[in-house]
């Protein structure tokens, strides 16, 4: 084989393995581990408790995000709830765990649990945080 056709073949290869790599690269999964604190609520409403209600207390969630300091998002619609016999959820994102903590104590928290507790039979808490 002469040197041109070695160079040609050479090139080739480090081509098509450049491209293999790069797909490779791009095909993996990437996840980050953000140090923000979720607080997750699943919600089991009174049997009294009326739909405008209910959705008030969730559009409460709303309210307290554009009043409380470090709240970086919210979820409020529901996608599947445990356990089975609960009929809401949302989520809330701080921060970190000072916002979290403050979350509870800010007169906009008070307010919303005018309108939530009265309408909810029970509900269960989570937080979750790297």
């Amino acid at each position: 084989m002469n040197r041109t056709k070695i160079l040609k073949v050479s090139l080739a290869l480090a081509i098509a393995l450049g491209l293999f790599s790069a797909g490779v690269l791009t095909g993996k999964n990437t996840f980050h581990q953000p140090s923000s604190v979720i607080h997750v609520v699943s919600v089991q409403w009174t049997p009294e408790s009326t739909p405008e209600q209910q959705k008030a207390a969730l559009d409460g969630v709303k309210t307290m995000a554009a009043e409380i300091p470090g709240i970086k998002n919210i979820w409020i619609k529901s996608t599947r709830v445990q356990p089975r016999d609960y009929n809401a959820a949302f989520a809330i994102e701080f921060e970190n765990k000072e916002a979290a903590e403050a979350y509870a104590k800010h007169p906009a928290h008070d307010a919303w649990m005018k309108v939530y507790e009265p309408i909810h039979k029970e509900s269960r808490s989570l937080q979750i945080t790297n």
